[in-house]
């Protein structure tokens, strides 16, 4: 049995942020970080849009708000430093109906309260400088809005986390803990602490020292089409709908990638499974559990028309093409290709809440992470940061 000082599980970009910063502020520490595949960085770190948000959506004072303010600072520096192409080339968010107006003013609200500079609010003509093709009524211009390729991010973690002697084990799945033991798949570990930034499985790791968890990990996946090359130019950067505030998604996007092309996307319906990137992937077990949560049944009842509305989307390409129309009315049906898709792991509460902040909670032995969704890679790193506070409080 290897013993440790504290364990990491989950090698996506929070849990290798973790433990960098970790690292970095008492290197005599004693790490290993578990990761259940062959390769860091296989999911929602490896499925990203690229985005580096830069805090406008969140409410002030939140830990959304904090950390992605906090992390994005962070996350530039970081690229600068070690050399990851990156680049600041700022987005619009687009108000198309009158409705909508009043949400965008909220917005460009919330964005000044949260510290961004330089917010610029755009006319109908304004707008066309930014983005010739775009249709709406007004617009905030947002500078600190960039695309960076978190993948290499992540892969750069793990390179300086190896570097300076923490033990990454691939192919370790975690399959029980018991006090300071965690078990995994081909091994039993002792240590000190355990720090669960497991993703898509954090309730279930969770769940292995809570008692009676009240939060369930649903899956939505977010499906994309990509701009055929010829159509590319109908998009300079990135053009964001005012989002539903009632709804933790930001509707269908462009985005300019950074690693070459502009996605389409993307929508969010129900997974069938945890990692279920594709319509065909399917897991009875996990699906039920789903289905069964009585805070999922909730949110069903509450929002099964937009829910409709999204899985009808994800069938019907003329649909998904009217809902990017709303933003550049020249798209055509044909101007699209199927893209990606990726998952997200939305905590859900008991209540029928969508949990809209970051969730981290203590136990006796273990730190959760259990709600990292967006903008959690923006904010990798200041979560790190909060996450090595409480590990020093409890082991220093």
């Amino acid at each position: 049995m290897l013993d440790c000082d504290c364990i990491i599980i989950g090698g996506g970009i929070v849990g290798l942020a973790t433990g960098l910063q970790l690292q970095r502020s008492h290197p005599a520490l004693k790490i290993l970080l578990l990761e259940k595949e062959s390769q860091l960085a296989r999911h929602q770190t490896g499925n990203n849009s690229g985005v580096i948000h830069s805090g406008l959506y969140y409410k002030p004072g939140s830990l959304k708000a904090t950390n992605c303010i906090r992390g994005y600072h962070l996350l530039i520096d970081f690229c600068r430093q070690n050399e990851i192409p990156f680049e600041l080339c700022g987005k619009i968010v687009v108000a198309s109906t009158e409705s909508e107006r009043p949400l965008l003013q909220n917005l460009l609200l919330r964005g000044q309260q949260n510290g961004l500079l330089n917010l610029k609010k755009l006319n109908k003509e304004e707008l066309r400088e930014y983005e010739p093709h775009v249709n709406g009524l007004e617009g905030i211009y947002v500078p600190q809005t960039g695309i960076v390729d978190y993948k290499l991010v992540a892969e750069k973690y793990g390179e300086l986390l190896r570097k300076n002697g923490t033990a990454i084990h691939l192919c370790e799945k975690v399959i029980g803990i018991k006090e300071n033991e965690v078990i995994t798949t081909t091994e039993n570990y002792s240590t000190r602490l355990i720090i669960n930034c497991a993703g898509l499985y954090s309730d279930k790791v969770a769940s292995m020292t809570v008692d009676h968890l009240d939060v369930k990990i649903i899956p939505f996946r977010g499906e994309y089409y990509k701009l055929k090359k010829e159509k590319e130019y109908l998009v300079r950067n990135l053009i964001y709908p005012v989002p539903d505030p009632n709804f933790p998604f930001l509707g269908v996007h462009f985005t300019r990638m950074a690693k070459g092309g502009v996605e389409a996307g993307p929508n969010a319906v129900l997974a069938f499974r945890r990692e279920g990137y594709k319509k065909s992937d399917i897991n009875l077990s996990e699906l039920a559990e789903s289905l069964a949560w009585p805070g999922f049944q909730k949110v069903a009842k509450k929002y099964w028309r937009t829910g409709l509305s999204e899985l009808y989307r994800s069938f019907s390409k003329g649909a998904f093409t009217r809902a990017l129309q709303k933003l550049i009315p020249e798209i055509q049906r044909e101007d699209l290709v199927e893209g990606g898709a990726g998952v997200r792991a939305q905590a859900c509460d008991r209540d029928g809440g969508l949990v809209d902040d970051f969730m981290i909670f203590e136990t006796k032995n273990t730190i959760n992470v259990c709600n990292a969704p967006s903008p959690a890679a923006t904010a990798s790193l200041a979560i790190g940061e909060a996450v090595a506070r409480l590990v020093v409080k409890r082991l220093v």
